[in-house]
């Protein structure tokens, strides 16, 4: 009787660390972005898809009003809410809380997301957001990380249209009150190649996947206008949040979005319609 007992403890401690090892690795993603990421809780919406298949992916986020990815390095921020925030430069010595946070843990995954004028504006683009991205990637102690550049849409333009930024938003090493302009964008489909270019162009600089909301934004407002994806002239409404959720959902899992029981309560048919936009 003692040697049968004695067998099933065996057995049960194997089986017991057995299971354990079998146990998925967390994998932990980091957004870093502002409003075009977290309006209409995308992360979260994203995390819901990710629990339903993908229980060891956890989805978390340094997001905030209007920021760069140079803003979220530079910048200390005094007050925040979903719509304004209050910044001062930080000193010697400080980290901001996006600083703070990549340190926290070994994020598996990062993926960032600047406003669009940031990467339109090519002295912009090299002296502000591809340094950001590099300080990024420097300050993640992950050398297996995976890292998304978030590739934005067109929004809601009045054309021909051109953005400029002064030299005091550039930096000390250029003319404070000389412009510096993207080029003028003459149209819808004009507009989205710049964008993606330049998109491209950093993803390529800086070794980073990167998203094709910008073709698929487009594609879905072409064939089904009746799907509002916008609910201002740039930021996404629930559609567009659902849409964005869907197209990371893919990326991080290579699982197809159509297999998918969640909706985020949306109508059934329209978000069937949105599973099924991502290639």
């Amino acid at each position: 009787m003692r040697k049968i007992l004695l067998l099933l403890t065996i057995i049960n401690f194997w089986s017991c660390n057995s299971f354990k090892s079998e146990k998925p690795k967390e994998i932990n993603v980091l957004f870093i972005g502002n409003s075009l990421t977290y309006y209409n809780e995308m992360p979260q919406m994203l995390q819901k898809m990710l629990s339903e298949t993908n229980s060891n992916i956890k989805i978390d986020q340094i997001t905030f009003p209007g920021i760069s990815l140079s803003g979220h390095l530079d910048n200390i921020i005094k007050e925040s809410s979903e719509d304004n925030i209050s910044t001062r430069l930080k000193r010697e010595g400080e980290k901001t809380e996006t600083e703070k946070k990549i340190q926290e843990k070994k994020w598996d995954i990062i993926i960032m997301q600047t406003g669009t004028v940031a990467v339109l504006i090519p002295e912009s683009r090299k002296h502000k957001t591809d340094p950001a991205i590099k300080k990024i990637k420097a300050l993640n102690n992950n050398a297996n990380a995976r890292y998304i550049l978030f590739n934005t849409w067109t929004g809601k333009v009045a054309y021909p249209k051109q953005y400029c930024y002064s030299g005091f938003m550039l930096g000390d090493s250029f003319n404070r009150d000389e412009k510096y302009c993207s080029p003028e964008v003459i149209n819808k489909s004009q507009h989205l190649t710049l964008i993606n270019e330049s998109y491209a162009a950093l993803a390529k600089e800086n070794s980073l996947e990167l998203s094709k909301h910008g073709d698929i934004y487009y594609k879905v407002s072409g064939n089904n206008p009746e799907i509002k994806l916008l609910e201002d002239d740039i930021h996404p409404s629930k559609l567009g949040a659902f849409l964005s959720a869907c197209i990371f959902y893919e990326m991080i899992t290579n699982k197809d979005a159509t297999d998918l029981k969640y909706n985020a309560d949306l109508d059934t048919q329209q978000a069937k319609v949105l599973k099924a936009f991502i290639e």
